[in-house]
């Protein structure tokens, strides 16, 4: 739970992973805060904490799967058995841009004017290109043809006199700016090894300025260009080995390096430069099968547990790969086809990278590329050696390791002055090295060298609404104080009664402790708690546990609150799992250690509001213009058990303008969909349920779409969309009613865009809608919570429709507005909150339900 622990503020409330202090899982933490890395999230996570930034280090993520699969070239190995193939035609491998033109056509402009005007630097440079530049495309073949990319390259090199200076040839395309007489141009080449080769060079095109192809080529053109600082490429981004960090205690290097991508922006092609780290452990798999081998019995479900899904770099050919199986059945002494005869791995690898493996007993790793093999239905697999495969992120003991996680912020948070540093620094390195200025020269390319300048504005602080007044929230967005002196926004009639306490006899002191507090806490903010029915268990067994919530069930309790001795995750899951899905019984858990802390009354209060929102009420809300609106969020988050199955949730809200009270709803769906068919079944329920309180439907629906990657926004925009607008008309036609006025807005936190301040980071609310925003889009970013430690990471939002007839500055303030409505956390959150809501609750079923939770809880916040 550290994800912003470093930032000088007590993080929201998170009961899904482990708590700082080893205190409560379900509330906050104590004001001892881990440090974080450097913009505030747990380094190589990929969930997202309410309020935090994405980290600087990036491991494991979808985008880091292995392109298209090794064979018998320099990308590794084919499946056992298999017929060798001919290498695929390769697209360029410079970034690809997938452009959805979902820019409504009336809409004359998406600036905003409101809020207070503010000049703020970003993490982008302009590229000047000329008009005049003409690329060709070339497709080139060699006879007899050449497995290896290198060795194509190599070959090749011998004409660059003829193509030009600085083209570019990935082994299979050429691009250059020289075009030659004839369609195919024949040439001869020679090998080191004194090996005639047939060269064909045949004319596929001109590339425009105006062709997405365009974009990808001046990516390679800075891959190229880049590469002359000897940085290396690992995954997708370029990293520099030579400035490794090593943290030797825990065996682990960080490399730094740059995540970049150049686009065509509002009116400048700009280059996006992001600073990024590499984990890098220096054990291989080889050692993680050694350590599960001291258990025979086990060793080899213990070994699958603990390398499947992990990223791997394989140093003879710099290349990551994604773990999907292991195979028992073979060893490196088993072959395959290769050039038509039966080779060894052993053999293999000694011929072709002079690798000797030393343990010819070991097992086979598999590595599937799946989305080549949904193209393509058919599998392509790659065969992996254990010994050869370096592991690389971190597992989930690792982040929790509060001492690995120091070590690794102290290289690895950056302020924004340090950013700008070493973002001016890579600049000035590129256009300074003698091999990477070359490169650009050639192709014409002058880099702007310095930060791309933009107009932005901050919307003023919003107010947040208690029971008898209004409080603004302030330039922090931190409203944490104003409870001292406010009473929640509603609360139970009866307050909290009927309800049941599970702790051990040896913890009755710390259980008393903890009721104290609450009891003094909730008082103070207008929830009356009754004492509760205590049941005392005699060990922390998790079926002692579960026994004694069974036994409470018989008096229909609102609630039940278990004290556990200590955060472990199968009965925290079993817990869960008996309130959630085989009761209908909210559930607390809260350690001993949580009980005792010194900050215990900040630490009750937050329970006490949690408790609030678990029995279906609201502590606080917002001025909220509009009626008749509902907001929903939806998410998916993928199964820890069944890596085939994820689960989407749905939350949204029944007007906050009458009742301020939400409904969730969950769904199994597949893993690798990217739309998810059991969407629309999830906002019908919505809708009902909006109907039963209101007696009508909702005359405007926000649609806040998270867990979308850029790859998958054309099938959204295409398919999802216009099928959520057909089923509402016909929807609304049933019950009578005029078509609601719909917006439906892509959410993304994973973005690269930094925003700098007068060197600092800028403050909530910081809206910026030009220049770096994409011409074919209606899109802004938002920066919506404040950082303290670190660089905050701004969230894009991407209206793909709309026709709710509001200004894009009302848009935007709307989207701000409910960034401050998540209840886990005193401030605002980086995305809306039905969108955290969303997440929360489908990690939660994915993690540790992993059933559907009872419809009777879908009118409160269980899940928080």
């Amino acid at each position: 739970m550290a994800d912003d622990q470093g930032r000088g503020r007590r993080r929201p409330l998170n009961e899904d992973e482990p708590s700082t202090s080893g205190g409560n899982r379900d509330g906050p933490q104590s004001k001892i805060l881990k440090g974080s890395s450097s913009d505030g999230s747990r380094p190589g996570d990929s969930r997202t904490d309410p309020r935090g930034d994405r980290g600087d280090i990036h491991h494991d993520r979808e985008r880091e799967v292995p392109g298209p699969a090794p064979r018998q070239e320099e990308r590794g190995l084919p499946a056992p058995r298999q017929e060798e193939r001919a290498p695929p035609e390769r697209k360029p491998r410079g970034d690809h841009f997938d452009i959805v033109n979902s820019r409504p056509v009336d809409l004359v402009s998406k600036k905003g004017t409101d809020g207070k005007p503010v000049l703020l630097q970003t993490n982008f440079f302009r590229l000047n290109t000329k008009p005049e530049w003409r690329i060709v495309h070339y497709h080139v073949e060699f006879e007899p043809s050449i497995e290896n990319p290198r060795v194509r390259m190599g070959v090749l090199w011998n004409h660059a006199s003829l193509l030009g200076s600085g083209y570019l040839f990935d082994g299979v395309q050429l691009f250059t700016t020289r075009k030659f007489d004839q369609q195919l141009t024949v040439l001869a080449g020679k090998s080191k090894l004194d090996i005639d080769y047939k060269i064909s060079i045949k004319f596929v095109g001109f590339i425009s300025t105006a062709e997405p192809r365009f974009l990808q080529v001046l990516n390679l053109i800075l891959r190229r260009s880049m590469k002359g600082l000897k940085l290396e490429l690992v995954g997708r981004n370029l990293f520099d080995p030579r400035a490794k960090v090593e943290i030797r205690e825990f065996r682990m290097e960080l490399w730094p390096g740059y995540e970049t991508s150049i686009r065509q922006h509002e009116k400048d092609i700009l280059l996006s430069t992001e600073i990024t780290h590499k984990v890098m452990r220096t054990e291989t798999v080889y050692d993680i099968l050694r350590r599960c081998s001291q258990n025979p019995a086990r060793h080899q479900d213990e070994f699958r547990v603990n390398v499947l899904d992990l990223i791997v770099l394989t140093d003879y050919n710099n290349k990551t790969y994604r773990i999907n199986d292991v195979d028992f059945g073979q060893t490196p002494k088993s072959t395959f086809s290769c050039k038509g005869r039966d080779i060894s791995f052993v053999e293999y690898y000694l011929t072709k990278y002079n690798i000797r493996i030393r343990d010819h007993n070991q097992p086979l790793l598999i590595s599937k590329n799946r989305d080549s093999a949904q193209k393509t239905n058919a599998s392509e697999l790659v065969i992996l050696i254990p010994e050869l495969c370096r592991v690389t992120g971190l597992t989930d003991d690792m982040r929790s390791n509060f001492q690995l996680m120091r070590a690794m912020h102290g290289h690895t948070r950056m302020n924004p002055k340090q950013r700008i540093d070493r973002l001016r620094n890579f600049n000035h390195r590129l256009q300074s090295t003698p091999e990477s200025l070359k490169v650009l020269r050639d192709w014409h390319m002058d880099l702007d060298k310095n930060l791309t300048e933009v107009r932005g504005r901050i919307i003023e602080p919003q107010k947040i609404v208690f029971q008898h007044g209004k409080v603004p929230a302030g330039e922090n967005a931190d409203w944490t104080r104003s409870f001292r002196d406010q009473k929640m926004l509603t609360t139970p009639t009866e307050g909290l009664h009927r309800w049941a306490v599970i702790a051990p006899e040896r913890n009755s002191r710390e259980l008393r402790n903890l009721l104290e507090h609450l009891f003094r806490a909730a008082g103070g903010m207008g929830l009356r708690i009754r004492n509760p029915h205590e049941v005392k268990i005699y060990d922390d067994r998790t079926a002692t546990y579960v026994r004694a919530m069974d036994d409470c069930a018989r008096m229909d309790p609102k609630l039940i609150l278990c004290l556990v001795p200590n955060n472990n995750v199968e009965r925290y899951s079993s817990i869960k799992k008996r309130g959630y899905v085989d009761r209908a019984v909210p559930t607390q858990v809260v350690t001993t250690k949580t009980a005792t802390n010194r900050t215990l009354m900040s630490i009750a209060t937050k329970i006490a509001i949690q408790l609030n929102c678990k029995m279906g009420y609201t502590p606080w809300m917002i001025e909220l213009p509009l009626s008749g609106l509902m907001t929903i969020g939806f998410d998916i988050a993928k199964s820890t058990r069944d890596r085939k199955k994820a689960y989407g949730a749905l939350v949204a809200s029944m007007d906050l303008q009458q009742n301020s009270t939400y409904f969730s709803t969950v769904s199994e769906c597949s893993a690798f969909d990217v739309l998810s068919n059991t969407l629309w079944p999830m906002i019908g329920k919505a809708l009902r349920q909006y109907h039963r309180e209101h007696k009508k439907l909702p005359t405007r629906i926000l649609f806040y779409r998270d867990g979308v990657s850029s790859g998958s926004l054309k099938q959204l925009f295409e398919y999802e969309v216009k099928d959520i607008l057909e089923k509402l008309e016909a929807e609304y036609k049933r019950a009578n009613s005029a078509p609601p006025q719909v917006a439906y807005i892509v959410v993304t936190k994973s973005m690269n865009a930094r925003f700098f301040l007068n060197g600092q980071n800028p403050p909530p609310g910081t809206i910026v809608d030009d220049v770096i925003t994409l011409p074919e889009r209606y899109d802004f970013y938002l920066v919506s919570q404040q950082v303290r430690q670190g660089t905050v990471s701004p969230t894009s939002y991407n209206v793909l429709y709309s026709n709710l007839g509001i200004s894009p500055e009302k848009m935007q303030k709307l989207t701000y507005k409910m960034c401050h409505l998540y209840y886990n956390w005193s401030g605002t959150t980086r995305v809306p909150a039905v969108c955290q809501y969303a997440k929360k609750l489908a990690t939660l079923v994915g993690t540790n339900l992993h059933c559907i939770p009872q419809n009777a809880l879908e009118k409160k916040f269980y899940y928080l």
